[in-house]
């Protein structure tokens, strides 16, 4: 079965008896989706999952204040992108660690995982991506995985294009220099 288009599936959630339905197939749409997403900042399956909830509990509470002035793909990935900065920043809070404790805490998380079936040099890849700053990471892994364009990307991060360009740039210099060093 095809999905529906996004208006649609808001125009359904408008209307009190079909609400329920409507967020479920919005739910459906877009899980998989955000889940590796999300899952490829923070790695972990569990931390993904409560990001994943929390992010539709949002999506739930602000749909009938939704504006449509984006679309609503945009909408969602940008409380997604959001919820998952904000678990990491609280992260580092709750957390004494030092950073490079915490990316080798990472990487570990990352070897433990049983999706992930990489070879040494996939490994190589996300123990490099694991060093770089929150917003870096997730320039680099909307640009390079899902090869999203700039201009939506903007949308999403709330950033000019140049900046976007300027941080997926610094982020594959910095990929790379780990990857010739290590």
């Amino acid at each position: 079965m095809q999905s529906r288009d996004d208006n649609d599936i808001l125009n359904d959630f408008e209307n009190k008896l079909l609400s329920h339905n409507a967020f479920n197939e919005l739910v459906n749409k877009y899980k998989v989706r955000l889940y590796w997403h999300i899952r490829k900042i923070v790695i972990n399956h569990e931390d993904t999952d409560d990001i994943l909830q929390n992010t539709f509990i949002k999506i739930w509470k602000g749909l009938p204040t939704f504006q449509r002035e984006s679309k609503l793909y945009t909408w969602i990935y940008r409380i997604a992108t959001n919820e998952t900065l904000t678990f990491l920043t609280n992260k580092k809070k709750r957390n004494s660690l030092s950073i490079n404790d915490e990316n080798a805490d990472s990487v570990l998380n990352l070897k433990s995982q049983s999706y992930f079936e990489g070879d040494e040099a996939q490994k190589k890849l996300f123990k490099a991506i694991e060093i770089l700053p929150d917003k870096q990471k997730i320039v680099f892994n909307m640009r390079y995985f899902e090869d999203m364009p700039y201009n939506q990307m903007s949308e999403i991060l709330d950033t000019s294009e140049s900046a976007l360009k300027a941080s997926y740039h610094f982020a594959v210099k910095k990929i790379e220099e780990f990857l010739k060093n290590n």
